[in-house]
């Protein structure tokens, strides 16, 4: 580290100081022992600035506040049946870990359909994803490889992509929106797979919008990625859609929930459901546990997220005119609250 990134966080230190009890607590459940390192996040997302750092931490801080964030993973979507269906449509899970053991959180990006439940189920069950990664996941790798991890890979399958995905934008830019401004830099690189043309051609568009750190952690791999993951993870940590040319789907693999970390049944999912029933017991103690989701404030977007939204909608508009779709899309309708 450069002396004058180490003086920046001597600064940001210092500034820290300063904030009252609730932020120090709340920093103290976010840093999980890490502070310096939680600082770096931070100035390393506003290029060193640490002005903008303290305040894009403190904003965070009171979001995290206001939100109950920390309370988090004492929230159940229930009953079961729900939950089931968050995950059948919300396709994420942890595959396993790369060889230097980072955590590989695989992403079903095109056929993720956002449709079985309300938009708060899927932020919630987002949010808590993310804090079970940072509060469990990441420790325990930290403790079983000997030296902090504090990031993860992401490989994001685009089997399945359409013109209807414009539907889901919206969603889709407040979750991004939540991660780029309470979770900075938590991701490594990011792996593109089974890319179809249209996000070939939307990356083109995209691609000049990016951040150049944004652009050095995006991979487009050939086909399923398969060749190229196992070069930094073993063939049981490659998520079901990267282990044969062709497989097709997201959704199944040939041995059923057993390989498919998008699933309920997969012992990543159930560990999370688990550990969350398990402390909403402790917290409600001798009463039931409450259903409902969680309502978290929506962070207004960035301008370059709203721009690289507003881009991806025309590249598609443009694809469905190329195709004699205009119909289909015009009818389309950016899911709402």
């Amino acid at each position: 580290m450069s002396n004058a990134h180490q003086e920046a966080i001597k600064q940001f230190m210092s500034l820290m100081e300063n904030v009252d009890e609730r932020m120090k607590d709340t920093f103290q459940n976010m840093h999980h022992g890490y502070p310096t390192e939680t600082l770096w996040r931070f100035l390393k997302a506003r290029d060193w600035n640490v002005q903008k750092a303290h305040k894009m931490l403190i904003d965070c801080l009171q979001w995290r506040i206001q939100n109950e964030i920390d309370n988090i993973l004492a929230k159940p979507i229930i009953p079961t049946d729900l939950y089931r269906s968050v995950r059948d449509s919300q396709l994420v899970g942890l595959s396993g870990y790369s060889k230097q053991g980072l955590p590989v959180i695989a992403i079903g990006v095109g056929l993720s359909t956002y449709d079985k439940a309300s938009v708060n189920y899927y932020v919630q069950s987002h949010i808590q994803m993310n804090e079970y990664r940072d509060r469990v996941i990441l420790p325990a790798a930290t403790e079983k490889y000997g030296r902090h991890i504090s990031t993860c890979l992401k490989v994001l399958d685009m089997t399945g992509l359409r013109l209807s995905a414009l539907n889901q934008i919206k969603l889709l830019t407040t979750i991004s929106t939540i991660d780029d401004l309470n979770y900075p830099e938590k991701t490594e690189t990011y792996y593109i797979v089974n890319a179809p043309y249209i996000f070939s051609a939307c990356w083109k568009a995209v691609k000049p919008l990016l951040q150049e750190r944004t652009k050095r952690k995006i991979q487009v791999l050939q086909g399923c990625g398969r060749d190229e993951l196992l070069k930094i993870m073993d063939y049981s940590s490659l998520p079901h859609f990267c282990r044969k040319e062709g497989s097709g789907s997201s959704r199944h693999s040939s041995n059923g929930t057993i390989d498919n970390c998008f699933s309920l049944d997969h012992a990543f999912h159930q560990q999370l459901y688990e550990y969350i029933k398990e402390q909403a017991m402790l917290v409600e103690t001798g009463s039931p546990i409450k259903q409902g989701s969680v309502h978290v404030a929506f962070p207004e977007p960035d301008p370059d997220d709203t721009k690289i939204a507003k881009t991806i909608e025309s590249e598609f508009q443009r694809l469905a005119d190329q195709n004699g779709l205009c119909n289909s899309v015009n009818g389309l309708k950016v899911n709402g609250d």
